[in-house]
């Protein structure tokens, strides 16, 4: 059954907006984890624009191996005051997974993945670096696409992310069939090549069932946003189960 990874990266947000530690990320760690949710995701930045590499040190030692950790960024981001870089962060914190994302500062969010095709020769030297820290490796790519996962498997990535909010504005617009036949394509291409399957962005407990239902063989689903919407009305606990009730009756139909 797919497993499911909190991304508190709103808690930082909320946090930053008015300064202090409230709300605290440590605390929302340990609430997601006894609601049941498999993995606490975080993306940094090195704008720092929400978690920052203490947040990403506190919520390491407050997982304590319980769950998987997850941590989400540009390999190529270069230090920047306070923030190391992606793969130095990785290294001291060894987290269980490093998904790799194009990002950038002008992005509010991560809007697009990796062409493996164009990108794979440059991907080399960062991913060989991640394995050397220990980390399964992911990597961010749009649905859709179909190639380029040979060359990944051969230079150690283990998974693929696929970017699913084209999915999820398809989904809302009530006709989904297209965008979920993409999503299809590229996981059936990437689990040809021997690379599991994650998935994330823009998923909410409205879409989340059709897309598992339709693509069972995805092992993880990152969450954020919609979550931590959600637990504005609902109570963090509350909505993790949710979303985890969700998953269970996608597998039950």
């Amino acid at each position: 059954m797919t497993r499911l990874s909190v991304n508190l990266n709103k808690i930082a947000v909320l946090r930053n907006s008015r300064g202090g530690d409230r709300p605290d990320i440590v605390q929302a760690t340990h609430t997601v984890i006894a609601a049941g949710a498999q993995g606490i995701t975080l993306h940094p930045r090195p704008d720092m624009r929400h978690v920052r590499p203490a947040d990403v040190r506190a919520v390491a030692a407050a997982i304590g191996g319980r769950v998987e950790y997850n941590l989400e960024g540009n390999p190529f981001a270069p230090a920047r005051g306070e923030y190391p870089g992606f793969l130095a962060l990785v290294d001291e914190v060894r987290p269980d997974q490093a998904t790799l994302v194009p990002d950038s500062d002008s992005q509010i969010t991560s809007d697009h993945g990796f062409d493996l095709d164009w990108d794979i020769e440059r991907l080399t030297g960062p991913v060989a670096a991640l394995k050397r820290s220990g980390a399964r490796v992911s990597v961010f790519v749009d649905a859709g696409g179909a190639s380029g996962f040979d060359q990944a498997r051969a230079i150690g990535i283990d998974r693929i992310e696929i970017y699913t909010g084209p999915y999820a504005q398809a989904h809302a617009d009530g006709d989904a069939l297209k965008a979920l036949e993409q999503c299809a394509v590229t996981a059936q291409a990437a689990l040809a090549a021997g690379l599991e399957i994650n998935a994330g962005h823009d998923l909410n407990q409205l879409n989340l069932g059709p897309f598992l239902h339709a693509l069972p063989t995805v092992a993880e689903v990152s969450i954020g946003h919609a979550l931590i919407d959600d637990a504005l009305y609902a109570g963090l606990d509350a909505t993790v189960r949710a979303y985890l009730d969700v998953i269970g009756k996608a597998f039950s139909r």
